[in-house]
């Protein structure tokens, strides 16, 4: 859900002292990485879900979040989002055995069912879609941001950074859509089921490249976000209007060479995570500080394990669709996990499950029988198939082993063989 305590960075005396925190994050991350601090003992699975509120006549987007929180304030777990027609939930996290694709589904569908009871006296419903077919243009200003410190603090952020007059979306599909917005907003139309898999730090690189993989598949076999404004555009939408969403740069030639702050990125992981986060320093500028009180190197050099408050808020400003997350488990010990971000939100709980199963089940699979996918696949190929299972779908053919063209079908087929416990 991301640091709530966060501001702009308004001078040059904030930006240094977040800055130097930053790095001080960065270097005791590593630290901790080469004196294996880390829990790598146990798999653990975790989800949140977004959601979208509307009226139950209508079907168009209910601006109530707020009110809603109010009437649910039993409900420790449920939270807001980017926008006041937006919900959110985190599911708790669990060990990657046994039943926890059953229990995974049984807590959301129990909350689920909670927040709907309350929102039925309010005459709404909540909607599980990747992108819901009745928002309009008009539902994006920035009245119906959430009213909340974080979601002005990025909103200005983001705008101070734009290059252009205006935000550009623009998408061709069997239909055409290209329009122009003053806020990026337009980032309140996705909404998705994020699940995380924590890995051992020391193996990291090699599922997080895994996980790179086999995005592509995943996404083909989960998209349902087809309808922009009306409009038939990408079998899953939601990747390039996020993208273009909080694209600071202009449109314009020479301003190109930045690079947008939703990614899939642009090469293989070689060594280990801090790659990513080191990249992301390098290469983002900061949207956000927070006021850090902890000072991560003296809680190392102390044996006491640190937050990393600052690499989280910067992280949480960079949208990797594979995103890595650092966290601290209940005994103490710190986790690294991978947050896969291209599972939309519903149809229904059971379709989520489902690509989460999938998604899980093939990093668990292909992480029993691949030494080094990078052996076997281009990062150029992986990218490109990325691309193109958010505009194709299920109807999508792969670049896959030995650069073998395959349809989306069969290779979902043929990975489904490399699950755990299949034949």
């Amino acid at each position: 859900m991301g640091e709530q305590k966060v501001h702009l960075v308004n001078d040059q005396k904030q930006m240094q002292k977040f800055m130097k925190a930053l790095l001080n994050d960065v270097r005791s991350l590593e630290y901790m990485i080469e004196n294996d601090w880390f829990e790598n003992d146990i798999v653990r699975i975790g989800a949140e879900q977004e959601m979208v509120l509307v009226h139950k006549e209508s079907y168009k987007p209910a601006t109530v979040a707020m009110e809603a929180l109010e009437l649910m304030k039993d409900l420790p777990w449920v939270e807001t989002e980017l926008a006041k027609f937006n919900l959110e939930i985190n599911l708790q996290p669990r060990t990657f055995e046994g039943d926890c694709f059953t229990q995974l589904h049984d807590e959301t569908a129990i909350k689920l069912n909670k927040i709907q009871t309350v929102l039925d006296t309010m005459d709404v419903s909540l909607i599980l879609t990747g992108i819901l077919p009745t928002l309009r243009k008009y539902h994006l200003v920035m009245e119906n941001l959430t009213p909340k410190q974080r979601y002005y603090a990025l909103m200005e952020a983001i705008n101070a950074q734009h290059l252009g007059a205006n935000y550009e979306l623009r998408l061709d599909g069997l239909d055409e859509l290209l329009i122009k917005h003053d806020s990026p907003l337009i980032e309140a139309c996705n909404t998705s089921f994020q699940v995380h898999l924590q890995v051992p730090s020391n193996d990291f690189v090699r599922q997080y490249n895994i996980a790179q993989a086999i995005t592509a598949p995943v996404l083909a076999i989960s998209a349902n976000s087809p309808l922009v404004f009306g409009k038939r555009l990408w079998h899953e939408s939601r990747i390039a209007l996020f993208q273009q969403a909080l694209d600071t740069r202009s449109s314009h030639d020479h301003m190109r060479e930045r690079s947008p702050r939703v990614t899939f990125g642009k090469q293989w992981l070689e060594e280990s995570s801090l790659e990513i986060y080191k990249e992301d320093i390098s290469r983002f500028r900061v949207l956000l500080g927070s006021d850090v009180e902890e000072d991560s190197l003296e809680l190392i050099k102390k044996g006491a394990v640190p937050k990393l408050r600052s690499l989280q808020v910067h992280n949480s400003t960079v949208y990797r669709w594979n995103r890595p997350c650092y966290g601290i488990s209940d005994n103490g010990k710190p986790h690294l996990r991978i947050e896969c971000r291209v599972i939309p939100s519903g149809p229904t709980v059971a379709d989520e499950i489902a690509n989460s199963c999938f998604w899980l089940g093939l990093m668990s699979g292909l992480a029993d029988t691949e030494k080094d996918i990078r052996t076997k696949l281009s990062f150029d190929d992986v990218s490109d198939n990325f691309l193109k299972a958010a505009k194709f779908g299920i109807d999508t053919k792969f670049t896959w082993y030995k650069d073998k063209k395959v349809n989306a079908i069969d290779l979902i087929k043929m990975n489904s063989s490399m699950l755990p416990g299949t034949v």
